[in-house]
């Protein structure tokens, strides 16, 4: 062979060992990524080509499939009580994809899960059309329509725990939305979905309170802290007279932290002090502890870090950088102090199961469309923040608020309950209604907590004090933990 005709074999040869190198490049390496590419609409056809499997409450499921008259989408995503239900199954559109548990479990909802692949072999032999599998909540049905019911038209959240397991019984936030108005791929999806948008809703229906939105704690944080002076030996007595002047002054500062109204905190014990929720009290409480001190147990009850459910929770925080008086704020849940409403149940659930804090969750198992079990959660212990004997001194303490202090409202007779009320600042100089928080328990006959609670209302028109937590959020905590225990008779 002449030198021109072995330099263009060559030359071919080397475009034919691109082609092959690129050809490889694409299937195998890029494959995923090209699959999952938002403009490949042949993953979304086949996606919505059969129906959805199922999320399930209660044996019942909340969701269905719906055919449709589209050309490239044969069904489309449905909802019972969609604006019920949104925090927790999120949406599933044609157009603007997944998200939460219908994002996250989407290969056992699609049936395209790995696990499933036997199920999809023996449907193609056999002829049958593919389906999805189911994904099994945790979640109480009449314990959901209560938060929700009790939310109203208040813009607010509600999360509900088994302290003995770590299961989510309800996870509700208002105002929500109908995922069903958005699963399609009409115009009037799109409309559906431009005024949800935040720029178009400043309400934000689309906001999961319940996981993603951070609030001051306000007087529900005393709690923490006293489990902080309990666990660090500040106090053993809690009917003990405590050195707490009033007032206070704030260290470094020139300003007095003040009471509400005109309770009388001076020198009182840590249960009174709780009872009638004294900021003198536990914001000394806090700067005699100190910084770290306060710090490291926050992150004891999970403060600092995000919770996933499997949906995201996002970090609840106790600040680690600042001085001594915004220490001391801080330790009655104001300041920079922030927690989601899931937060604050996980420090309710964690004291009522005697020091035992359960990792949150939502979803029970996942099963394939003959209703077997391909994968099972388990209760698994996140922490444990305080002793057994520091736990069953803070439930003494939150049983007196409910018994005879600022959460009355939440008692149910015949049930020992256990609660703590909260009003937190908001907004600058304190210039809009405050936040309206509680967060409680309820002990079953055998003495085990099968419920905690943890409530926040945005706004309010009450009075600037606990009371506003116990008259808003309290008596909805009530609802909740009744049907809970209800559920079990």
């Amino acid at each position: 062979m002449n030198k021109p005709l072995r330099r263009i074999a060559i030359f071919c040869g080397l475009l034919v060992f691109a082609l092959l190198l690129r050809d490889n490049w694409i299937q195998y390496v890029q494959a995923d990524e090209l699959k999952n590419h938002k403009k490949n609409l042949r993953v979304d056809i086949a996606r919505y080509s059969q129906p959805r499997g199922n999320i399930i409450v209660d044996g019942r499921a909340i969701t269905g499939s719906a055919e449709t008259n589209g050309i490239n989408y044969k069904y489309k995503r449905t909802y019972k009580n969609g604006e019920m239900w949104a925090p927790v199954t999120g949406y599933a559109s044609q157009v603007y994809g997944t998200n939460q548990i219908e994002n996250l479990e989407d290969g056992i909802l699609t049936g395209n899960d790995d696990r499933l692949f036997f199920n999809r072999t023996i449907d193609m032999l056999t002829g049958k059309d593919k389906t999805g599998g189911d994904v099994i909540t945790t979640l109480n049905a009449k314990a959901q329509e209560a938060a929700f019911k009790g939310l109203g038209n208040k813009k607010g959240a509600v999360a509900a725990i088994d302290p003995r397991t770590g299961k989510i019984l309800a996870l509700a936030s208002t105002p929500s939305y109908d995922p069903s108005t958005i699963a399609g791929a009409s115009k009037k999806d799109e409309t559906a979905w431009q005024a949800l948008q935040k720029k178009n809703n400043p309400d934000e229906p689309m906001l999961n309170r319940a996981l993603r939105q951070t609030y001051p704690p306000g007087s529900t944080f005393k709690v923490v802290t006293a489990a902080a002076a309990l666990e660090n030996g500040k106090y053993e007595n809690i009917d003990a007279p405590t050195d707490s002047p009033v007032p206070f002054k704030l260290p470094l500062s020139t300003q007095n932290l003040k009471n509400e109204g005109s309770i009388q905190c001076k020198n009182v014990s840590l249960r009174e002090a709780l009872r009638i929720s004294c900021n003198t009290v536990f914001g000394k409480l806090g700067d005699d502890l100190g910084k770290e001190k306060m710090l490291e147990q926050a992150k004891k009850f999970g403060f600092n870090d995000e919770v996933f459910t499997p949906v995201r929770a996002d970090a609840s925080v106790y600040p680690e950088e600042m001085d001594r008086p915004s220490n001391a704020l801080s330790s009655i849940g104001q300041f920079d102090t922030r927690a989601t409403p899931l937060q604050m149940a996980m420090v309710a659930a964690a004291i009522a199961n005697d020091g035992d804090l359960k990792k949150p969750y939502m979803v029970d198992k996942l099963r394939d469309t003959n209703l077997n079990t391909i994968e099972q959660t388990e209760p698994a212990t996140m922490s444990n923040p305080v002793s057994e004997d520091t736990a069953r001194k803070l439930q003494d303490m939150m049983e007196t608020v409910v018994k005879s202090g600022t959460g009355t409202a939440a008692q149910i007779p015949g049930v020992t309950v256990g609660g703590k009320t909260g009003t937190a600042q908001h907004g600058v100089a304190n210039s809009k209604n405050p936040y309206a928080w509680f967060i409680s328990y309820a002990k079953g006959k055998d003495g085990s907590s099968p419920v905690a609670v943890a409530v926040v209302i945005e706004g309010s028109d009450t009075l600037r004090d606990d009371i506003a937590g116990g008259k808003l959020a309290a008596p909805i905590a009530k609802d909740v933990m009744k049907a809970v225990l209800d559920s079990q008779k």
